[in-house]
């Protein structure tokens, strides 16, 4: 597609504007900032921002902050950045009211991190969050306010 929009390596990218959970929206509307991508943040400060963005409702761009960890966390700490990206991705689906969609990446997210319980990086709250994915996803309804059902990434 000649229109589409790409990055410098030519990499497809979606430069349309985005509401606070990430539905695109028409072109030329007027949407919610989004997460500046492919940054490389400490993981303290990615925690940081992941947590105000999930507070602030907006689970979507939470999870590109976590995405963007994950992409850049050494080895033995990926699985634990692509878990805190799928639990955000999870939210992002209840809140949208894809209940199926939610229970899915919620129950895998959980999956992820739960080999990080006995000794959690960075202070993440790896049971806190087990527990709390795995009871949204066995009730995604609750979660159709993400602002109000953001779990602490940090105990």
């Amino acid at each position: 597609m000649p229109d589409r929009d790409r990055d410098e390596e030519g990499r497809a990218r979606n430069a349309r504007p985005r509401d606070a959970l990430g539905r695109p929206l028409p072109r030329g509307a007027v949407g919610e900032e989004r997460a500046p991508e492919g940054i490389v943040r400490p993981p303290g400060l990615a925690l940081a921002e992941a947590q105000a963005l999930l507070d602030a409702g907006r689970p979507f761009h939470a999870h590109e902050v976590l995405e963007d960890a994950w992409k850049s966390a050494p080895e033995d700490e990926r699985q634990l950045w692509r878990g805190l990206a799928q639990l955000a991705v999870g939210l992002t689906h209840a809140a949208r009211g894809n209940d199926p969609g939610a229970t899915t990446l919620l129950e895998r997210g959980a999956a992820t991190i739960g080999s990080y319980a006995d000794r959690p990086p960075h202070g993440v709250d790896v049971p806190g969050l087990v527990t709390w994915a795995r009871a949204l996803a066995a009730d995604p309804a609750t979660g159709r306010d993400p602002a109000r059902g953001a779990p602490r990434l940090r105990g």
